[in-house]
């Protein structure tokens, strides 16, 4: 079973796919960051965030996707931009028929460290250890979607995976 996590952001969507090969063993499939320039359109970058995860889907075909859910931001503009990618992120989902999951922040960090208000720090060091990295992926969102993918596995019947 392959799980993709999405870290949805208008500049930066992290995305990362890990598969699990057993109940104790998860491994990394591949990951990036899909970058928009603030020069383009929201239109342009709205449809660069959508080709460029239709074709991760398409090479990977997950069997389940998460994003987090939302949650507030200090400035508006921060938030229609959030919501404009996320919002291009779930349709181009909801489009691939690959089930769609979404976990809150405190939520993902109680399923890697146990404590709902741990640091980005703690959450980077979990991954890094779940998956065996050497070092934490960079930029942060790709780290942040990992951390989605393997809360999602963490937190699901492991049966429903057919291992």
């Amino acid at each position: 079973m392959i799980v993709m996590g999405i870290d949805p952001g208008l500049s930066l969507t992290g995305w990362a796919l890990i598969e699990v090969l057993s109940r104790d063993k998860i491994m990394p499939v591949d990951y990036g960051c899909i970058k928009t320039t603030s020069s383009a359109t929201l239109v342009q970058r709205l449809q660069s965030i959508n080709l460029k995860l239709q074709t991760v889907l398409s090479k990977y075909k997950p069997g389940a996707v998460v994003i987090e859910e939302l949650f507030f931001l200090k400035t508006s503009k921060s938030i229609a931009n959030l919501l404009q990618a996320r919002g291009a992120i779930i349709l181009t989902v909801s489009f691939s028929k690959v089930p769609l999951f979404e976990y809150n922040p405190r939520f993902i960090k109680m399923a890697l460290t146990g404590y709902g208000s741990a640091s980005k720090y703690q959450i980077q060091q979990m991954v890094k250890i779940f998956l065996r990295l050497k070092e934490v992926p960079k930029p942060d969102d790709i780290a942040d979607a990992l951390a989605m993918a393997i809360c999602h596995v963490n937190t699901r019947n492991i049966k429903s995976y057919n291992i």
